[in-house]
């Protein structure tokens, strides 16, 4: 799958931009590309705030179903989860803020990105669910970041009814949004607005104040890839490949 991740740097703001093909689905070796790009960002001194945004219609539509379709080991399902995990990790332990730009559908890695981010801000019409429970496996990657964000309970109902879509509204009223805009325009207006002021603010206690957002997390490089395992498992399962082929073929026609 093509693809790309692309970092500019303009007036202390890293833009970080990813799209792929298929609605922004995401393979490994995108997934690898975003964790350098925020580790990059996080240690340039040219940079005191890190946009994220992407491309097309959707904002991210999580894992690459063609990957997780050739995925035929458990290592294979471990390297590639892993992916995800680098991700959220690189974005907890970047101590620039994080800015999220949500102009399109979120589902399951994407809720996770989303959550992962320090501010998010999103345009009416946004949509959201965590579909892993659908293909057989859970979102035990992602799920620390959306339940550090959202809280267990929301969480849980994301994650037991993979099938719904919340709308933004629902989002923002359990805190994975911190603003939701009726219009682009608008959104974009905000993003430009706090990108702006951020990059002008003191980047030593935008540091200090994200080590105390990110208190207790410390544990997550071995528990994101403990769990990451556990996906890496699942998806090797009949019930999984069976639905990514029910899937693939739905997109097909």
């Amino acid at each position: 799958m093509e693809g790309f991740v692309k970092t500019e740097i303009n007036n202390h703001i890293a833009t970080i931009t990813f799209s792929t093909p298929q609605s922004n689905a995401l393979p490994k070796n995108i997934l690898i590309d975003l964790a350098h790009a925020f580790t990059e960002a996080g240690a340039d001194p040219k940079v005191n705030v890190v946009l994220l945004q992407s491309e097309g219609k959707v904002f991210c539509s999580g894992a690459s179903f063609d990957e997780l379709a050739n995925i035929n080991t458990e290592k294979e399902g471990h390297d590639f989860f892993i992916g995800f995990a680098k991700v959220i990790n690189a974005m907890r332990k970047c101590p620039k803020l994080i800015v999220a730009r949500i102009h399109g559908k979120c589902v399951g890695g994407g809720v996770g990105l989303a959550a992962a981010a320090d501010y998010a801000i999103a345009v009416e019409g946004v949509e959201i669910k965590l579909s892993e429970l659908a293909v057989g496996i859970g979102p035990f990657v992602v799920g620390p970041a959306v339940e550090r964000k959202l809280g267990k309970s929301a969480f849980t109902q994301l994650a037991i009814d993979a099938h719904l879509w919340r709308n933004g509204d629902w989002a923002r009223r359990k805190g994975l949004f911190a603003e939701l805009h009726p219009t682009l325009e608008s959104m974009e207006a905000s993003v430009e607005r706090l990108t702006t002021t951020l990059a002008a603010s003191n980047p030593k206690a935008m540091m200090e104040m994200k080590k105390t957002f990110w208190e207790g997390t410390e544990n997550w490089d071995t528990l994101l890839e403990a769990r990451a395992a556990i996906s890496g498992k699942l998806i090797l399962s009949d019930f999984s490949k069976q639905a990514i082929a029910k899937f693939k073929q739905q997109v097909k026609k």
